[in-house]
């Protein structure tokens, strides 16, 4: 039986779990494996392809990350430098201290500034509604969305930490997207067109679906109680006025893998250089130090399961990706990089083996348990295929 096969066999025993899935892998110069299997919308008759058009989400982050180092080979940004000389509003941070005795949010001064290498690592001090209940409650209090749609709005989100001390997941890297815009002079989306998505040939991913590809997109679905699945009502790809840099990509896994293989690369890809060797490298060292990354935990449980990749072991953040710090049960070596969108979509970068996967769903909530079952047979499918 080929490699292929096996791959395909793990992903149709696994296709009834999720409403359909397309899975890609790569190495560092060609695409070992692709499929696609069940269906874009439950209610319909449509098969996946492998070329449906998913909803990114937070997959967005290590694309805008890329763009952002862009600008710092450049010198028109700085990781250290405080990211108020870029983003005004950011130049006098507050932290929610907690609440009083009558229920009304108390703030204080953040004890140091905000730096770009802090948004990148997700220790800003930023978090998320979903996973933290006393910034929704805050957010509500200040009548404020969960994630800011102007300058006032950005300006009044509190910090939950001073900034460097913890990490904590939040709206760090939305905020990179309004940094790369300052810096670049450009619109987020403009920027990514011109210097990532288009030198990729990553021509099927935007932030505004065409009719074309609206036709092919995936629909959500939202995980029941005992277990079944529901279309649901999930606008996305209209192209938002405020574009942060946090998840509002759309896109195929086959134009995914290609910016999977230039980070495999080094930072280039069929003759293209995005990145410098050097950049790649120190994105994908450990940025936070002695801190470590933490399970999140649920706070909107039909948005999000709690989240903690391979429990147990200890975890860092790099510059703008998840790094395991042993090797994990399903293969992939110590030192690797990953992430995932809120639609259960889910990658890794393995530069010691030499491999990359990306395996995308659209279901909610985040970290379904049944689509982790599905992306860890996959990977550990892909790590048997390549070691023969």
């Amino acid at each position: 039986m080929s490699a292929t096969t096996r791959i395909d066999r793990v992903l149709q025993d696994a296709a009834g779990k999720v409403p359909g899935l397309v899975a890609l892998a790569t190495t560092g110069t060609e695409t070992i494996y692709e499929g696609a299997f069940g269906r874009r919308d439950v209610s319909a008759e449509a098969p996946m392809t492998v070329d449906t058009v998913f909803w990114l989400a937070s997959m967005t982050k290590a694309v805008v990350s890329a763009a952002a180092m862009q600008l710092v080979e450049q010198n028109r940004l700085a990781l250290d430098t405080p990211i108020a000389q870029t983003l005004p509003a950011l130049a006098a941070p507050k932290v929610l201290a907690g609440f009083d005795a009558a229920g009304a949010p108390v703030l204080r001064d953040a004890a140091g500034p905000i730096t770009l290498r802090q948004l990148l690592s997700h220790s800003a001090g930023y978090g998320y509604t979903m996973w933290n209940a006393e910034l929704g409650r805050y957010l509500r209090h200040a009548d404020l969305p969960r994630v800011p749609t102007n300058w006032e709005e950005l300006q009044r989100t509190p910090l939950l930490f001073d900034p460097g001390t913890r990490w904590n997941y939040g709206i760090n890297t939305d905020l990179v997207g309004k940094v790369v815009e300052a810096a670049s002079g450009q619109l987020l989306d403009e920027y990514l067109r011109d210097h990532v998505l288009g030198p990729l040939g990553m021509h099927d991913t935007g932030v505004t679906l065409s009719s074309a590809q609206r036709a092919r997109q995936a629909r959500m679905h939202a995980r029941q109680e005992g277990g079944s699945l529901t279309p649901m009502e999930f606008p996305v790809g209209q192209g938002p006025s405020f574009f942060m840099g946090g998840g509002a990509l759309c896109g195929t896994g086959r134009d995914y893998l290609r910016f999977l293989r230039m980070m495999l690369n080094g930072g280039t890809l069929d003759g293209t250089r995005l990145l410098s060797p050097r950049t790649v490298a120190e994105m994908a060292r450990n940025q936070i130090g002695d801190i470590s990354v933490v399970p999140m935990r649920s706070a909107t449980p039909a948005t999000t399961n709690d989240a903690d990749f391979f429990p147990g072991m200890e975890k860092k953040w790099g510059l703008g990706f998840l790094i395991n710090t042993q090797q994990a049960p399903t293969g992939r070596s110590a030192g690797s990089l990953a992430w995932a969108g809120l639609g259960n979509t889910y990658y890794w970068i393995d530069p010691t083996a030499g491999v990359a996967g990306v395996i995308l769903m659209q279901m909610l909530p985040f970290a379904d348990e049944q689509a982790l079952d599905v992306f860890a047979g996959f990977e550990r499918a892909v790590y048997a295929a390549i070691g023969g």
